[in-house]
């Protein structure tokens, strides 16, 4: 095994040292064990920190008479409503991302009332939860989340019986709709006891999925680097180097021909290069986030010159990755390492102080709760993280799914992104916990006191031209978030903006239907524009801004040369792409 892989066990998972004490560490053993069982419950969350945020809430409205009494007049007023929405027509109108009243079916009488009254009490409990004053703010957010998931699950839309499109399937099936969800939950139940998918799969890596030709050509304990032969008679001389979050599987950007980034660059006279990850397991859990710039970025950034000739690297960072990316861009730049001619960050933040409702997750008391459940295991699961992203779009995510596929009794029909999110991956606990605590939580890296090499790095230290590219509907990463980076470096800096989603506003090749984006240089040195004023002075491009990114890259990518050779004496080509890492489940 590699030397990142052998810590001694005395490291903490957050990675100071524990104590050395036998009893104390037999307790805190213990202790652990006991958080883990609870999470295996609570879906990963801490039911300490839950009620804390309950107990706040409550307390401050107990000592708020006069907010109480506005909450009843409120009430008092949403039932006025609702009787004049009998006679009148609708009271109140769901936002444009909720879908669950869409269907015509809903306008008519009694369905267009249950659906008022729902959305009604939805906005009364929003009101009740917004303050009082002197509550906790982080409290006040956990409260209003929970409350919400809360009434969620009361929707007349997840109601058989109040719900006008699983009655007309009844009628119109017979009740079949019923069987064939039975079938389907007996069969995803099977699944989620084995670990494994129960029917066939239509989609196979390396042949449907990640299958853009290319050879690995550097393997190490922690990546797999995979050059993708050229497509064209002449390449840019700059190579690009693709560095992928490890909380997913890389082929996100490799996905069906017709989806592939990597394909499209490929076909547009890049050199590229990607990192396929280790799915690591119980072995890598003090495997260090140094030890992914290190044993990743850097030992794929060294590969890449020795195959190139010496060329300098456009590198590209997708989420975690590209956090990573910035990371050791800023470290390059701080000891002189000029071997970076750009920096592409998808999704990607630098500033975690508007990390949007995830920052739910992320407190003091959850994180010592997920701290003791990774050490039991030696990780985070990727179905641990998966409840907590889906939970921020319940309505999408969870209820949606589950009546078309339980009371509807229809599946959805399977695509390429589909089977790519269910090949999920784990996170190694040391490196997952210093990245919540010291990124997330104490925003280290945005404030100049993350430290590499025992020195800390600063994002103001990059001087190669910079692209950004946030997402309109992004729950993962918010793309005002994303925007932050303006603040944090003064260079060039392009910053796109396209509609979707964290993962499909990414994969948005052209010709994808209903897409668009806005897109807009700022030169070294120009006075900040905020987020809103950005959004509102530029103007929307329909179409995808993948075209643009390669024009971009095409600009700093030198001259047309001959195809550089898979690999080289001290890199020699080993194994057909994908490659063995991506198929570790």
């Amino acid at each position: 095994m590699n030397e990142i892989l052998l810590r001694p066990p005395s490291v903490a998972a957050d990675g100071t040292q524990s104590v050395a004490d036998g009893d104390a560490i037999a307790s805190a053993g213990l202790d652990a064990r006991l958080h883990a069982a609870q999470g295996r419950l609570s879906g990963g969350l801490s039911a300490v920190g839950q009620f804390l945020a309950f107990l706040d809430w409550g307390i401050h409205l107990a000592n708020a008479p006069f907010k109480r009494v506005e909450l009843m007049e409120s009430a008092v007023n949403q039932w006025t409503r609702l009787i004049a929405a009998a006679n009148d027509g609708p009271a109140i109108v769901p936002p444009a991302s909720d879908h669950r009243f869409g269907d015509p079916a809903w306008q008519q009488s009694p369905f267009n009332l249950f659906a008022q009254a729902f959305l009604l009490a939805e906005e009364w409990w929003a009101q009740a939860t917004d303050g009082p004053p002197g509550i906790n703010r982080g409290n006040q957010r956990v409260v209003s989340f929970g409350i919400r998931q809360i009434v969620d699950m009361f929707s007349p839309s997840n109601i058989p019986w109040l719900n006008p499109e699983v009655i007309q399937a009844t009628v119109k099936t017979g009740g079949g709709n019923f069987v064939a969800g039975t079938t389907n939950l007996l069969s995803d139940l099977r699944e989620t006891l084995s670990g494994r998918a129960a029917g066939p799969q239509s989609f196979r890596i390396g042949q449907d999925l990640a299958a853009t030709p290319g050879r690995v050509v550097f393997r190490n304990e922690l990546i797999e680097l995979i050059q993708y032969a050229p497509a064209t008679s002449q390449v840019y001389r700059a190579p690009v180097l693709i560095v992928p979050a490890w909380i997913m599987k890389y082929y996100i950007l490799d996905l069906s021909p017709e989806d592939s980034l990597i394909g499209y660059l490929v076909a547009r006279g890049h050199t590229v290069f990607a990192i396929s990850w280790r799915n690591p397991g119980e072995e890598f859990s003090n495997t260090t986030l140094d030890d992914y710039r290190t044993q990743g970025v850097m030992a794929a950034l060294d590969a890449v010159t020795e195959i190139c000739d010496g060329a300098k690297v456009q590198a590209c960072g997708y989420c975690l990755g590209g956090t990573l990316l910035s990371i050791a861009a800023a470290a390059m730049a701080r000891d002189g390492d000029d071997r970076l001619e750009s920096v592409t960050l998808f999704c990607a933040q630098t500033d975690f102080t508007e990390a949007g409702e995830l920052q739910l997750f992320i407190t003091e008391d959850q994180l010592a709760f997920l701290n003791d459940m990774m050490r039991t295991q030696g990780y985070l699961d990727s179905r641990q993280m998966a409840g907590a992203f889906q939970m921020l779009r319940s309505n999408d995510l969870v209820w949606s799914r589950l009546i078309k596929t339980y009371l509807m009794g229809e599946r959805e029909h399977p695509n390429d992104l589909m089977a790519w999110n269910a090949d999920g991956t784990r996170m190694p606990a040391r490196m997952h916990a210093t990245y919540l605590r010291r990124l997330f939580l104490e925003n280290e890296l945005a404030e100049g006191r993350f430290p590499v090499g025992g020195k800390p790095v600063a994002i103001s230290d990059i001087r190669v031209p910079l692209f950004v590219v946030g997402t309109e509907t992004d729950h993962i990463a918010p793309w005002r978030s994303v925007y932050k980076i303006h603040l944090l470096n003064e260079g060039d800096l392009t910053f796109v903006l396209t509609s979707g989603g964290h993962n499909a506003g990414v994969v948005s090749p052209p010709g994808h239907p209903h897409r668009h984006f806005r897109i807009a240089d700022r030169a070294p040195g120009a006075l900040y524009v905020g987020p809103d004023e950005w959004l509102a002075r530029t103007e929307a491009q329909n179409g995808s801004w993948w075209p643009a990114w390669s024009a971009w890259l095409q600009a700093r990518a030198g001259d047309r040369i001959a195809p550089p050779a898979m690999g080289s004496p001290r890199y020699p080509a080993l194994d057909d792409a994908p490659g063995r890492y991506v198929h570790e489940h």
